[in-house]
């Protein structure tokens, strides 16, 4: 059982056991285990070539691993927002045209171009959207999909402060109002240490991983972003992995981090 689990933990979704991925006999991923709960919210952090892209293609089964195993205790339904979407400019694509490649009833539909503020943006372009108005509609489209698993890689890069603090903010939401988990890659620590229930800390090999406050007193975790990268005090509510955290973030300012790019 794990460090964080406990005897109310929600539904265990989908397990990975020893998954082992080598790409022209480079190791990318060695003997990493990794559960994922119902309406929780999982962020993968490490530095960069530590692997999370590949660990995100193999829980959405694009990329099979060389040995491990992969189990869900019920089919999956997974939706992806990619790090960037920019398609040609020849190509006429508005919003509306993107969104009508999800079937979904009138009134979800409805609720989540409402939710995401995007209402105003149906007969524009995509290729003219701003950051942050173009994640908004990927997430909308990802979200009418109804999935079990909504897949983050890397979604706030080149959003301005206000952008991404609004798409936190309603990412924070995601679980409890579509009842789906979320796993996102993030190397901004603000996110990682006061938005996710739990944090996974990856480089080849899972590093630590368990709730923010505790990973971030990790060894491992200190080798890897320094010792000086601890923002958040948290006081939690919850003691399952589904729950929602009560965060109460003992500082007025939060710098946006990023760790150091790998040598």
């Amino acid at each position: 059982m794990s460090a964080v689990q406990s005897i109310s933990s929600p539904p265990l979704l989908l397990s990975l056991k020893e998954i082992n991925v080598r790409i022209d006999e480079r190791e990318i991923l060695k003997k990493v285990d990794f559960e994922l709960y119902q309406n929780e919210i999982v962020t993968l952090i490490g530095p960069n070539g530590a692997g999370k892209s590949t660990l995100i293609k193999v829980l959405l089964g694009i990329l099979k691993p060389n040995s491990g195993q992969i189990s869900q205790n019920t089919p999956l339904k997974f939706s992806y927002v990619p790090q960037k979407f920019n398609p040609s400019h020849s190509l006429p694509l508005r919003v509306k045209d993107l969104l009508a490649l999800e079937i979904c009833d009138i009134e979800t539909k409805n609720q989540i171009i409402e939710e995401t503020g995007i209402l105003k943006l149906q007969n524009a372009k995509v290729q003219q959207l701003s950051g942050g108005e173009r994640q908004r509609v990927l997430l909308a489209r990802a979200l009418l999909r109804k999935p079990d698993v909504l897949v983050l890689d890397e979604p706030m890069q080149g959003l301005d402060i206000q952008s991404e603090a609004e798409l936190y903010e309603y990412v924070r939401s995601v679980p409890e109002r579509y009842k789906c988990a979320v796993v996102m890659v993030s190397h901004d620590l603000q996110w990682v240490m006061q938005g996710t229930h739990r944090v996974v800390c990856l480089n080849k090999h899972i590093c630590c991983s368990g709730l923010p406050e505790n990973v971030q007193q990790h060894p491992e975790y200190q080798a890897i972003f320094g010792t000086q990268r601890a923002f958040y005090q948290h006081h939690h509510d919850h003691c399952a992995h589904g729950d929602t955290p009560t965060t109460i973030c003992e500082h007025e300012h939060h710098p946006h981090i990023h760790p150091e790019p790998e040598a």
